[in-house]
């Protein structure tokens, strides 16, 4: 069968594909218990799901708003009472001078950053051609393929900190960033996955005033960050202006299934993403929206993020972190310095083969983890720290992600000893 242009462009080998398929399909290739340490899958919080089996009970007994659940759409802007309680939220939380107007909801993170990168750059109606900046690599896996025409990104190689003995961070290098006139928009992830990397407040005010100065937008994907899911380790302030797009996700407080994006801009950007959603899907789906809705009106769910998904999240780094340093005590590794999010980034420095290929055979052993090479979307100059670094999920029990990292330790042991298959 012939696929169109569009067709072959989103069925690609495409590193968020490899990714998600293998969260399907490892434990059935692997006959022992596969260490699952490949996926964002946020962790099984029992204080938080139990909450939201609460709120769930409560729609269910009430006929007006179990109808309202199931069946009718919401606007293609999204929920409106959620909307407003999250306008509200955003404004007393954040100071963040935004109403009704500057929210639009979405089937997911993914689905919206593919309509707001569409949106911003690609081919525009005079020809000419526009590009996204990614000004910090490595850099999230799931936005290289969103891109509907070649070349869609350019990317900064970043300066690296060396931390004590064994960790490090990665920083923008302003003076080799370039805003060219075929930007269209600068997007950075904050905390960024892969790495747990937050840029500082002045990186973040610093990028701002070249958006500015060069007319484009600046993308903030807060998946993990401020104010919910607080998924921050490290000093930190939320940022948001009328040049600023903010993209917020229940995913990461515990609703994954739900799909449920956010994203806050300016009106002109939400009635556009609100057209988009119309023609996409009619509209964005309710139910994360539903289910969530007191918490944002309360605000409880500020506390929540503070007081429970945070330091979940925070204890399991500590464990993970430890771990590495008890097994691969010896090897020259590194790990970027935990800031946020669920990851851990290990570079093992001169690692005597491809990332890819370590890859695989921590996949052999039973530890699924991420080539680091999918990470570079837009980065052109040959670079050999892409292929020395993994990335490690320690979101999931902390046995298994115990286990896993000892098979990491042994089978990066073996490789820098030259043997092992």
């Amino acid at each position: 069968m012939r696929f169109s242009k569009f067709g072959k462009r989103l069925t690609c080998d495409a590193g968020i594909l490899s990714l998600m398929d293998d969260l399907g399909s490892a434990r059935s290739e692997f006959e022992g218990e596969m260490m699952m340490m490949g996926g964002g899958n946020p962790g099984h919080v029992p204080e938080f799901q139990e909450l939201l089996r609460h709120n769930l009970q409560e729609i269910c007994g009430d006929r007006a708003a179990f109808r309202e659940l199931v069946g009718a759409y919401s606007p293609p802007q999204g929920d409106a009472a959620f909307i407003a309680v999250l306008a509200d939220l955003l404004s007393r939380q954040c100071g963040w001078p935004v109403g009704p107007e500057n929210i639009c909801l979405t089937n997911g993170s993914q689905t919206a950053f593919f309509m707001l990168f569409n949106l911003l750059a690609g081919v525009y109606p005079d020809g000419s051609c526009r590009k996204i900046c990614l000004p910090l690599a490595p850099e999230y896996i799931g936005y290289a393929d969103l891109g509907l025409c070649d070349d869609f990104f350019v990317a900064t190689r970043p300066k690296i900190e060396r931390i004590g003995d064994d960790m490090f961070k990665y920083h923008i290098d302003f003076d080799a960033l370039e805003i060219t006139a075929d930007i269209g928009a600068i997007c950075v992830s904050r905390p960024t996955n892969p790495t747990g990397n937050i840029i500082t407040d002045g990186e973040v005010q610093a990028l701002d005033r070249l958006a500015r100065a060069h007319g484009v937008p600046l993308i903030i994907d807060n998946a993990y960050g401020l104010p919910f899911p607080g998924m921050v380790y490290a000093e930190a302030a939320p940022f948001w202006n009328d040049n600023t797009v903010v993209c917020l996700s229940l995913s990461k407080l515990g609703l994954p299934a739900v799909r449920t994006g956010i994203i806050v801009a300016r009106p002109e950007i939400v009635r556009a993403l609100a057209s988009m959603n119309a023609i996409m899907s009619l509209s964005p789906g309710s139910f994360g929206a539903m289910v969530t809705r007191k918490l944002f009106a309360s605000g409880e769910v500020i506390g929540l993020s503070r007081n429970l998904i945070g330091p979940f999240y925070r204890n399991k780094m500590e464990k993970a972190v430890a771990a590495v340093r008890r097994e691969c005590a010896g090897l020259p590794y590194r790990i970027h310095k935990p800031e946020g999010a669920m990851f851990l980034w290990l570079w093992f420095e001169g690692l005597p083969l491809s990332s890819l290929e370590f890859y695989r055979r921590l996949k052999r052993r039973g530890a699924l983890v991420v080539s680091g090479h999918y990470f570079f979307p837009g980065l052109k100059e040959e670079w050999r720290h892409r292929d020395e670094c993994v990335r490690v999920t320690y979101s999931q029990n902390d046995e298994d992600v115990a286990n896993g990292i000892a098979i990491i330790g042994r089978e990066a042991a073996k490789a820098y000893a030259g043997s092992g298959q």
